[in-house]
């Protein structure tokens, strides 16, 4: 394992087109990062921020993903943490653990979607009842006779 290297962060609206070593952009408004694998092999790395993909987490002055980046499709396969705004290297995934993880955030995604979905049912079912009442307030000598 490597000692810790410590990386600069840039804020940014968009990802400039030629990125600098050991930087982190992050683009709130897209709901991005981007950065230059910090093993140094030079590949553009992109990460979703999202319920279901990676979290940020900004103190001020230093930043925290989370969950670790697998730079998995990549050949140089690299595995690290961003702590602090630190680089902690991580050790390497074998397949089997790539594929595991690739399966549980599928399923992740998928209850998270479907919990999405069951609360807009019940919002609509909520707002078709509050319509109903809302419809229904009136005294009756004030309601539309047919």
């Amino acid at each position: 394992m490597t000692a810790p290297r410590t990386l600069a962060v840039e804020f940014v609206r968009f990802v400039p087109e030629q990125l600098e070593a050991m930087t982190l952009y992050i683009s709130m408004e897209f709901a991005t990062t981007s950065h230059l694998c910090f093993c140094g092999c030079g590949n553009k790395v992109v990460l979703p921020l999202s319920p279901t993909d990676w979290q940020l987490y900004y103190d001020g002055r230093t930043v925290w993903l989370t969950p670790s980046v697998g730079s998995w499709d990549l050949p140089c396969r690299s595995h690290y943490w961003i702590r602090g705004s630190t680089i902690i290297t991580a050790p390497p995934w074998t397949d089997d653990q790539v594929e595991a993880a690739a399966a549980a955030d599928d399923e992740t995604k998928a209850q998270y979607v479907g919990r999405l979905e069951a609360v807009k049912l019940v919002g609509d079912e909520k707002a078709a009842g509050l319509r109903r009442r809302r419809r229904s307030w009136r005294p009756r000598w004030l309601r539309r006779r047919s």
